[in-house]
């Protein structure tokens, strides 16, 4: 590897590091995506031509000029981008915000089929198949293996994500009986599988390595499966960390040092937010990665039903409510992305705090379908960062407060997760919204969120229901908060 390529992947390398930097704030996250496209732009034009050269693909003649291999090679990496970006492209302006989770569960999808596709190759090619199997070329076999397992777990494993994020498949977990045999059994198969793997002549390991590859897309499956619909935020952080190092996987298959380094960024960051997000819902990072999250086969099925009756308020009760409140608390959730109402939250947020009423927003760590998915929407709907706020100085707060608006947010404000043990969300943090004088749950039925488990908030003394799509309904408090006062 020349010089010049070696330091065009180390300022690669640095401006993937600003972007991670970068979208670890809001106030900084567009800067990070900048970085991030200048990064990645870079890499691919370096990849390119050291693939070029180290393929002994000349790419001047004598004359200096461009030869036809070099056109060729060129052309082919060209389709090869065009095609690329014309689908991502087209992906990113099709997808509504509210169709952003699923949208990242096929990206991790793609990384994962590519992992895949390059061990396969790299086995095939005459440093993946030797005649006999030296020290360096049984680490290049186990890297092999490494990556197309964690690459086939990666893929399978998001497309059930992206069928359960899109509703093709059910948000409640699936708990075939002794899983967690099946998933022992199932990753002992994809070790014991790689002794025979590498010491095959010749490219005779490739039915090991396709056998594999088979119990890898099993496990994938299975384990995504055995996850709870409410936990889905933490799935799509995991697979993330997946896609990471199954790039890094491919890094060391292809000896691209930048490779390595970028997966190894999004593995570690995909990892570090999976346990962040674990640790702030009470849950063990070994049960994530292990399947089974937010499930317990002992317990299903003996929730305390909700007993209680429910207390319906119209909009313009609420914003007589509103308008004699000091302090205002708002609580997004899905449902304010599915009605995308975040807009006309902002308009709510402007005509309370034009009366001098104080307005803050609380985000629970899940809240959506993916980590950061409400505090995207806010900042897109121009929602000042300061008022955003975290669940753990929130639920402080909350006791002091004169009225919470939960907009299309269920489980997370589920008493049920701290005091009923039956339930599949118990011992999940959840925001108190109970504790303020007075709760309006924004909601368009009683239906369950998508745990799947009743919430008994609904039926609390202090809690009223405006029932209607979120966005509408905001909107009828922006106009009756907004009505001057009859003489």
């Amino acid at each position: 590897m020349s010089g010049e390529v070696v330091i065009a992947y180390l300022a690669a390398g640095v401006l993937f590091i600003r972007s991670l930097g970068g979208l670890s704030k809001q106030e900084t996250a567009q800067d990070g995506n900048g970085y991030g496209v200048l990064g990645m732009t870079l890499a691919i034009m370096v990849t390119g031509v050291s693939w070029m050269s180290r393929d002994g693909i000349v790419v001047r003649d004598a004359a200096g000029h461009f030869t036809g291999a070099a056109w060729s090679s060129a052309g082919a990496l060209f389709v090869a981008m065009a095609a690329a970006t014309v689908l991502g492209g087209t992906l990113a302006r099709r997808v509504e915000m509210t169709g952003m989770p699923e949208l990242v569960a096929v990206l991790h999808s793609f990384v994962g089929l590519a992992a895949v596709l390059v061990g396969v190759s790299s086995y095939l090619s005459p440093v993946g198949a030797p005649s006999e199997v030296a020290t360096e070329q049984m680490v290049h076999l186990i890297e092999v293996w490494a990556g197309a397992a964690v690459g086939a777990i990666t893929l399978t494993g998001s497309i059930v994500a992206w069928a359960k994020l899109r509703g093709t498949l059910t948000g409640k977990p699936l708990l075939l009986p002794g899983r967690h045999l099946l998933n022992a059994g199932l990753a002992l198969a994809i070790v014991g599988l790689a002794v025979p793997f590498v010491h095959a002549p010749g490219s005779e390991g490739l039915s090991y390595l396709l056998a594999m590859v088979a119990l890898a897309a099993v496990l994938g499956t299975h384990l995504v499966l055995a996850i709870g619909g409410a936990d889905m935020p933490v799935v799509v952080s995991l697979l993330n960390s997946y896609s990471g190092w199954a790039a890094a996987a491919a890094g060391f298959m292809l000896a691209n040092d930048l490779l390595i380094v970028t997966g190894a960024l999004v593995g570690s960051s995909g990892t570090i937010l999976s346990i962040i997000m674990c640790r702030a819902m009470n849950r063990s990072i070994l049960s994530v990665v292990f399947g089974g999250f937010g499930t317990s086969e002992g317990k299903a099925g003996v929730a305390r039903e909700a007993v209680g009756e429910v207390h319906e308020m119209k909009a313009d009760e609420v914003a007589h409510k509103l308008v004699a409140a000091r302090t205002v608390v708002i609580v997004p959730g899905y449902g304010m992305a599915v009605s995308r109402a975040q807009g006309a939250v902002r308009e709510l947020t402007t005509a309370l705090r034009e009366r001098g009423i104080e307005v803050r927003f609380a985000i629970h760590p899940v809240a959506g379908r993916l980590p950061g998915h409400m505090n995207v929407l806010l900042a897109e709907a121009g929602v000042p960062y300061d008022m955003v706020h975290e669940m753990e100085p929130m639920n402080v707060e909350l006791p002091r407060t004169d009225i919470v608006l939960v907009i299309g947010a269920n489980d997370i404000v589920n008493p049920g997760a701290l005091d009923e043990p039956g339930s599949s969300i118990y011992g999940m943090p959840v925001l108190e919204v109970w504790k303020a004088s007075l709760t309006v749950v924004l909601k368009r039925g009683m239906a369950a969120g998508y745990a799947g488990v009743e919430n008994p908030l609904f039926l609390l003394d202090n809690t009223r229901m405006l029932f209607g799509d979120a966005r509408r309904s905001v909107e009828a408090l922006v106009a009756e908060v907004r009505r001057p006062p009859s003489a």
